[in-house]
């Protein structure tokens, strides 16, 4: 079982301390990191808090190794120059949004997709009565996330990183891709809106035209072999599903 992220909701200013301190009593597993000045705020919470003293910028690279999750109460430039000496990639970086001092908007700056920020912020908005502001593509589009695809299923991705790249432009352009569904659950589509026009499911992929499609996406458990990578040279991400119990991937592929 995947365990729950570890969140950090940070303050500096006396109204930022204020919407933190109301957004803890929503999420009792957060902690709380809020100038000592206005510590008062979080008065009589359960969850974690640290009142930090000096500046604020020597928090952020321990808070960066603490928490999965870090939800700023402070303006997106600051958090912009305040984070950026910390960067290393977003398989490494923590999720991180901003939220602005009144509350009204929730805006995920880093990490939307593999560290989850995207979705942390629907989350923050809902339980604030804000507004979540996400530029990602595939959500703005309301289409497949190719990089995070199945996650919440317990699905592997893959594939070189520079395909996850060619075959997310695909799919946010709009271009001809092909869902090949061998194994796994089926319900891995979960916004309310339709399967994009531009995506097309298929069961096998022997059946699959592969030259018809500028992407595919293979979910299965099937091996595959140097020559397929090759004809589908930048062009192929593949899902690996949780085997059923009691059977391994030899078994299946053969079934």
């Amino acid at each position: 079982m995947t365990a729950p992220p570890r969140v950090c909701l940070v303050a500096i200013t006396k109204h930022g301390s204020a919407q933190a301190a109301t957004l803890a009593r929503q999420l009792p597993q957060a902690s709380l990191c809020v100038a000592a000045k206005f510590a008062e705020a979080t008065r009589g919470l359960s969850n974690p808090v640290q009142a930090y003293e000096g500046a604020f910028k020597d928090q952020i690279g321990s808070l960066f190794q603490a928490f999965d999750q870090i939800v700023f109460f402070v303006s997106l430039g600051a958090v912009v120059r305040l984070i950026a000496p910390h960067l290393k990639s977003k398989d490494e970086d923590p999720g991180v949004l901003v939220v602005d001092d009144a509350g009204q908007f929730v805006i995920p700056v880093l990490s939307g997709h593999v560290g989850g920020a995207n979705a942390m912020a629907e989350t923050v908005a809902a339980l604030l009565g804000a507004t979540a502001v996400l530029t990602t593509a595939s959500d703005v589009g309301k289409t497949i996330p190719v990089d995070i695809l199945g996650r919440e299923l317990g699905w592997q991705v893959e594939a070189p990183k520079l395909n996850i790249t060619r075959v997310s432009a695909a799919v946010v352009n709009e271009e001809p891709v092909a869902v090949v569904q061998e194994a796994g659950s089926p319900h891995w589509w979960t916004r309310p809106t339709p399967l994009p026009p531009n995506i097309h499911r298929h069961t096998r992929l022997e059946d699959v035209d592969l030259a018809r499609y500028r992407a595919v996406l293979w979910i299965t458990h099937r091996p595959v072999d140097d020559t397929l990578w090759q004809t589908l040279h930048e062009r192929l991400v593949v899902y690996r599903p949780p085997l059923p119990a009691g059977n391994d991937a030899t078994t299946e592929a053969a079934a």
